[in-house]
């Protein structure tokens, strides 16, 4: 991902790559499930003005605008996504297809005096889906491994209240990216799924860390249906 450390790279690809992400949607044959769910989750931010919060794979990225379309039924969303090169690039991109970026990540076990502004991202997720919106998180990314979850999404809900929704996306045909969690980029006409499950909750007594294994059981659990839907 060299050529994206260019702030004129970034601005051209994003644009590129935002606009053939749209095309691509347009064209998907698009299997959902579970949409109930999500639906109750969405009327209750209508009503409420509550937040939530939005869990997927890393690997998924581009496939997750389908989850949460525009609309003034459903909260505004937000997604994280780290301050790297690469993370630019992604958040730019999330951006013109109305996923504006909290930037920040947790600092690298290795590196753990390197500052990735991950508290100060903490703090504004926090008071985002506080004063009612969606907060959309890979809690296997930015580095992984795949699939693993960090305790950081239970602590978040923890900390709101919200309800948290997990949804599986998966396309076939797509291009599978060299990158550590095999990045899928759908390819136009392609079959798709979206499989929803929850809405759960932290709450205020429990242990994070003790909801992480459950979380990331659920989650890669639709994300296999939605890949067994497509034939992956």
């Amino acid at each position: 991902m060299r050529p994206l450390r260019s702030p004129l790279v970034i601005k051209i690809l994003s644009s590129i790559f935002a606009g053939y992400t749209k095309l691509v949607f347009a064209t998907l044959r698009l299997t959902v499930e579970g949409q109930d769910k999500a639906e109750g989750v969405w009327a209750q931010g209508r009503t409420k003005g509550t937040g939530a919060i939005l869990c997927l794979w890393h690997s998924r990225i581009p496939l997750s605008p389908l989850s949460w379309p525009q609309s003034p039924a459903r909260q505004d969303m937000r997604a994280l996504i780290s301050l790297s090169n690469d993370g630019e690039f992604i958040a730019r991109t999330m951006e013109k297809l109305g996923f504006p970026a909290i930037r920040g990540s947790s600092a690298k076990k290795s590196d753990l005096g390197k500052n990735k502004h991950g508290e100060q991202a903490f703090r504004d997720m926090i008071k985002w889906v506080k004063d009612g919106g969606g907060m959309a998180i890979t809690p296997d990314g930015p580095r992984g491994p795949a699939e693993h979850m960090e305790k950081g999404t239970p602590t978040l809900a923890r900390f709101t209240g919200a309800p948290v929704l997990f949804v599986g996306l998966a396309a076939k045909p797509c291009i599978r990216l060299g990158s550590w969690d095999q990045t899928m980029v759908p390819l136009p006409f392609a079959k798709a799924a979206m499989v929803w499950d929850g809405p759960t909750a932290a709450g205020r007594g429990e242990d994070p860390e003790g909801l992480v294994e459950e979380w990331a059981d659920r989650l890669s659990a639709v994300t296999r249906r939605a890949e067994e839907i497509v034939g992956l």
